[in-house]
């Protein structure tokens, strides 16, 4: 099954009105995109902890690294620059971190608070290599500015 977008923005605005609290959020929608997918292996958020540092966040899957440095692996670049990493194969991104050996390929998008900073990442893997496309990333940003109410001019 595929997540279908627009119906998960309704839940999600549903099972979120109200809320203030970034780590409640977080689990919610991380609990609603985990299970929405079949091709959503792994899914959380890594947070910003402290300047150029990611913290695991509320996650489903597997373990994940608890620790991201913003000068390491996709989600590093995903925070570094602002932009969305869409990656196909994992293997060929330099400097990936191997998490979990079963990941393939891996969409991560910055995530900004209404007050436009950035509060960490939204880290998807799939153990199916190309799993994701531009419909992913315009259907979860959309998501993760009705839920945190941010958005970037890099992006």
């Amino acid at each position: 099954m595929r997540i279908d977008y627009e119906d998960k923005a309704k839940t999600l605005a549903a099972l979120t009105a109200g809320e203030r609290d970034q780590i409640a959020l977080m689990a919610t929608m991380v609990c609603e995109l985990h299970h929405a997918d079949d091709r959503f292996d792994w899914t959380g958020f890594y947070r910003v902890t402290q300047p150029e540092i990611l913290r695991i966040g509320p996650y489903q899957g597997g373990h994940g690294c608890l620790v991201i440095p913003f000068s390491r692996g996709v989600c590093g670049a995903a925070a570094r620059t602002g932009q969305v990493q869409l990656v196909d194969d994992v293997n060929a991104f330099e400097g990936h971190i191997a998490c979990a050996s079963s990941t393939r390929s891996e969409i991560v998008l910055p995530v900004y608070g209404a007050d436009g900073a950035l509060i960490g990442v939204l880290d998807i893997d799939s153990d199916q290599p190309s799993a994701f496309d531009q419909r992913d990333v315009d259907g979860l940003t959309r998501l993760l500015q009705q839920v945190f109410g941010g958005s970037s001019d890099k992006a």
